[in-house]
C-alpha cells in the first residue's frame, strides 16, 4: 500500500493526480476509488493511501481512500 497526498483534481473530467511519498506523481480516476469513497468529497492536499497498477499510459492508482488524521 502506498501513501501520498492529492496534488491536483480535475473535477469536471473525474480524475486527479497523487504525489506519492517518494515524489512520484500517479494518475487516478474516480472509478479507481475504494468502495464507499466519494470523488466529490476529495480535496487537494488530502492524505490518501492507494495501490499502484500498470496501465497503457503508465502507473495508475487504484483502491484510493482517504487517510483519517
Amino acid at each position: 500500500m502506498h501513501t501520498g497526498k492529492i496534488k491536483k483534481l480535475v473535477r469536471d473530467r473525474g480524475f486527479g493526480f497523487i504525489s506519492d511519498t517518494d515524489g512520484k506523481e500517479v494518475f487516478f480516476h474516480q472509478t479507481s476509488l475504494a468502495e464507499g469513497a466519494n470523488f466529490d468529497a476529495l480535496n487537494e492536499d488530502q492524505s490518501v493511501e492507494f495501490e499502484v497498477e500498470k496501465s497503457d499510459k503508465g502507473p495508475r492508482a487504484v483502491n484510493v481512500r482517504v487517510v483519517q488524521q
